[in-house]
């Protein structure tokens, strides 16, 4: 009967607007909340299938939610380095559970980046969700996987000590004045036979050199050089020069302050590592060429290459030439590489006083952690107080074929549906994934003017639907008083 008909499509619409008020409704309460994507209650007829002649029947209406969870909220600016937000596709992956994660513990994919580190180190947002990422393994390498789950990790900030960078760069910026008179000791040195009191690197060097008793030769000119080791502690390596009766040539020694920090090999002592000559050209830069034809007898057969080698301090006893750290300081071998011709610089002899420029070191003593800094790629870097910084882990960012159709859980997060598609993980800014943005957070998507004009559309609606249910009661009632 079409009055019958009409009664329930009134309650159909009632049915249908009541659950457009509560989208309404969950979209006003989430007007502030981070990440959050508005949803709406969509219509549609429901129409029954009609016989010819026997009139029509009403077949009502209805709602369906659909979230449009695909759609981008703007990126508002915060103080924290750990808020992120993604501009553009993408969605974090989280877990209920920080540990001992297994393949049947499911992954949740949200928005809302508003991280904070928790009392354990975790990167955990205001739902209590664990952000994922791939870690940094032992070499410094990530290894991504666009399928797999069970490669990512739980990022911890907390567990990141302190660290120390050793040495392995030295860059020399000096100038040894040319006009510097020759010493006696140099003298002595190129008489033949030598001078009693003459030069010599293995029995009266500049390594000896004691301004007390005497003893040992004055340099002309010294340079020291701050070194870090292994564990961040500060070596001390001095470089000594004495001007030599040859034209543009100087004795040089290069030792360590104070001796006892190194084991030195036969030929070596005081705390010598090398020795040998330093050349230069007569318009005052190093001479490549003169100290490769000196050989052995320079101080670095080829500038362009100069290296000193420390073996570690529980290596055997060094060689003759060779230098080991003290079997004392515990501390790793080493190689330091030495920048002595550089273009702005480098080590010179000009007719002007002997002097230290700048003495450039990449080693760093050891330092704690200051603060995390994440970069639009994802990757999550720890800057300690002393220069260093070191990569945790890089974040992973999930993509949907059908983003909308994510199945909404609590805690502003998603989970996998059937409609969505198998996930794909990816790089941040790689492969149509967005870009992450640091101390930014996503705002809801939800407009205000938008939500309460659709509430008074539907209340509207609504009383409407009601008042097809009113007068369709009053053309029933009209029919069952023609009995009477």
């Amino acid at each position: 009967m079409s009055i019958n008909s009409a009664l329930l499509a009134g309650v159909s619409g009632l049915t249908a607007n009541s659950a457009a008020l509560a989208a309404i409704s969950q979209n006003i309460a989430n007007v502030n909340t981070i990440g959050y994507k508005r949803t709406a209650g969509e219509f549609q007829t429901v129409i029954n299938s009609q016989a010819q002649g026997a009139g029509y029947s009403a077949g009502g209406v209805l709602a369906t939610a659909r979230h449009y969870t695909s759609q981008n909220g703007q990126l508002q600016r915060t103080t924290s380095s750990t808020d992120l937000g993604i501009a553009g596709q993408g969605f974090f992956v989280v877990t209920e559970k920080a540990e001992n994660l297994e393949v049947t513990d499911s992954r949740l994919f949200t928005r809302a980046g508003a991280f904070r580190v928790d009392n354990l180190g975790y990167l955990k947002n205001t739902s209590g969700l664990y952000l994922q990422g791939w870690p940094v393994d032992t070499e410094g390498n990530i290894t991504t996987d666009p399928s797999d789950l069970s490669r990512l990790r739980t990022i911890n900030v907390g567990s990141v000590g302190g660290t120390a960078e050793a040495t392995t760069r030295i860059q020399l910026n000096a100038n040894i004045k040319s006009s510097q008179a020759v010493s006696a000791e140099a003298t002595a040195a190129a008489a033949v036979p030598p001078g009693a009191d003459a030069y010599d690197p293995a029995t009266n060097s500049m390594a000896m050199w004691d301004p007390e008793t005497g003893t040992g030769v004055k340099p002309d000119f010294e340079l020291t050089i701050p070194v870090s080791d292994s564990k961040g502690g500060q070596r001390t390596i001095a470089i000594s020069f004495l001007k030599s009766t040859t034209p543009n040539q100087w004795y040089s020694e290069i030792r360590a302050v104070p001796a006892d920090d190194v084991v030195s090999g036969a030929g070596l002592g005081n705390g010598q590592i090398k020795t040998g000559l330093v050349a230069f050209t007569q318009d005052g830069r190093l001479d490549v060429d003169a100290m490769a034809a000196l050989g052995a007898q320079a101080l670095f057969e080829d500038p362009e290459e100069a290296t000193l080698t420390f073996a570690a301090s529980d290596s055997a006893a060094p060689g003759a030439g060779e230098v080991a750290w003290s079997a004392g300081l515990g501390i790793d071998d080493q190689v330091l590489s030495f920048d002595l011709t550089a273009a702005a610089g480098g080590l010179t002899q000009y007719d002007s006083a002997s002097v230290v420029q700048a003495v450039l070191t990449n080693g760093t003593a050891f330092g704690n952690l200051s603060e995390v800094k994440i970069d639009e790629t994802g990757f999550v870097t720890a800057i300690f107080d002393n220069g260093v910084t070191r990569k945790i882990a890089q974040i992973a960012i999930a993509t949907f074929p059908s983003p909308d159709a994510l199945l909404q859980t609590s805690g502003n997060a998603y989970r996998v549906s059937q409609g969505s598609g198998t996930f794909n993980l990816k790089t941040a800014g790689s492969g149509g994934a967005g870009t992450l943005g640091s101390s930014q957070l996503e705002a809801s998507t939800v407009d205000l003017s938008a939500e309460f004009t659709g509430l008074i559309t539907t209340q509207r609606a609504y009383s409407a639907s009601s008042k097809i249910i009113t007068t369709a009661d009053e053309m029933l009632a009209e029919l069952i008083s023609i009995k009477r």
